[in-house]
């Protein structure tokens, strides 16, 4: 299973909010925008997705910019991953009987592992990026 690039890069925003978590003082988009090498409006999007998620806030005015809105250690990937690419569709089988579908069983219950491990990581745990 492959995310979005929207994904990674909620991933890879968090961390760096994570290793740079400073309750007095906000990262500003030009800033995150300059580390990532992405453009402003593409990011805008991405920190818009958080903060409607409630894993970011964002700060109006000249000091402005985007923090974190809870501690590393209690957001998950799980979180970032579904606050940007929303909840994953189960694999259907092509069969006529899904229930009985040997193939859409053994992706369904992979994924559920993986979903399972993403949710046990917290940004807390991530080493310098």
């Amino acid at each position: 299973m492959r995310f979005t690039k929207a994904a990674n890069m909620g991933l890879h925003v968090m961390g760096y909010f994570a290793q740079n978590d400073q309750s007095d003082s906000n990262l500003s988009i030009h800033d995150l925008a300059d580390k990532f090498e992405v453009s402003p409006s593409y990011l805008s999007k991405i920190l818009t997705q958080l903060a409607k998620a409630n894993l970011i806030s964002s700060v109006s005015g000249v000091k402005g910019g985007y923090r974190l809105k809870m501690s590393p250690a209690e957001i998950s990937f799980l979180d970032v991953i579904h606050a940007i690419d929303g909840f994953p569709d189960e694999i259907s089988c092509l069969a006529n009987n899904q229930h009985s579908c040997p193939i859409s069983q053994i992706i369904n219950e992979g994924e559920d592992k993986m979903w399972a491990h993403f949710a046990s990581v917290k940004l807390s745990q991530l080493s310098t990026l």
